[in-house]
């Protein structure tokens, strides 16, 4: 019997990257990857303003990284870049009867903390818990309308059918689920593409996230940590006792020994150094180095989504 294959495909500002998967969300089969390059005038990743400025040219890359994967596949997950949009954590005070109310007091409770109309923004949200006072933690995902419109009619016309889409700190998380939720309390830290992503976890429940932009390719050591340092200490005032854990980090190899004793420093634990290599099977027939591997790491999590 073969196995379901699925299309995960992850946009940033200079290109796309694709991932035919296969087997399970346990155990990933990769059988194909493919990458289309931009320009620098193709996509500026922006909050408020449609990021694709070249469309045709961004429909013919897609298109053409498509056909050079050789799947008749188009349902498509997406991983969109974290600047794209914004993800918050909220505390609601009260219960709420539906999911109607549940984004009209979410609506309220954001209009005057975003630099666009709340109205004018698609969100989704995850109740993450529900306390005995009868405070509700919810996790809200924004991206502006036409941002979220541009990016999905652009995908359908470059032949694909783009659903669950979702921002890339989140794709990388899913490709490495089964292995973080082993433990209930965790700490996840990424660095990927200029990107620092930091996730805090609490009897398996999400009680902090942030995903901050440093730009360029490789990393400050001080500054990265003293964004790290910064939003433990912020955690920890919001949540006293706060216990962090076991800790995972995932960054490029050329800095991973480099990055973990950074990491070792602030939380005062030995953490492991995720490897895509290890999470993911590659088909016989599918060659792909160590650094492919790392960069199509968004894509195998958006992938792995519906499998």
């Amino acid at each position: 019997m073969f196995s379901r294959k699925t299309l995960g495909l992850e946009i940033t500002s200079d290109r796309v990257r694709m991932a035919l998967v296969g087997g399970s969300r346990q155990k990933p089969v990769v059988e194909s990857v493919q990458e289309g390059v931009f320009s620098s005038d193709v996509l500026r990743v922006s909050l408020r303003e449609p990021n694709v400025l070249q469309q045709s040219v961004f429909v013919a890359t897609v298109r053409e990284t498509t056909l050079k994967l050789l799947s008749k596949t188009e349902r498509t997950a997406v991983a969109l870049p974290d600047a794209s949009g914004r993800v918050v954590l909220l505390d609601l005070d009260t219960r709420f009867k539906s999911r109607e109310e549940a984004a009209d007091i979410i609506r309220w409770k954001l209009k005057k903390n975003f630099p666009f109309d709340i109205n004018d923004a698609h969100f989704d949200f995850q109740v993450l818990q529900e306390r005995g006072s009868g405070e509700v933690s919810v996790l809200v995902s924004l991206v502006c309308m036409q941002v979220l419109q541009q990016y999905e009619d652009l995908l359908i016309e470059a032949g694909l059918e783009p659903n669950q889409i979702d921002f890339t700190s989140f794709r990388l998380f899913e490709l490495f689920a089964p292995k973080l939720t082993l433990d209930d309390n965790y700490l996840f830290v990424s660095l990927m593409a200029g990107v620092l992503n930091i996730m805090l976890f609490n009897q398996g429940i999400l009680s902090f996230y942030r995903a901050k932009e440093l730009g360029g390719r490789g990393f400050s050591v001080n500054r990265v940590y003293r964004e790290i340092s910064s939003s433990l200490l912020v955690c920890q005032d919001k949540n006293l006792g706060l216990s962090i854990g076991k800790v995972y980090c995932f960054v490029e190899s050329t800095y991973a020994e480099e990055f973990r004793s950074m990491i070792s420093d602030v939380t005062e634990q030995e953490p492991v150094l995720l490897d895509v290599g290890k999470v993911v099977e590659l088909n016989q027939h599918c060659k792909v180095d160590a650094a492919t591997l790392f960069s199509m790491s968004a894509a195998f999590g958006a992938a792995v989504r519906n499998l």
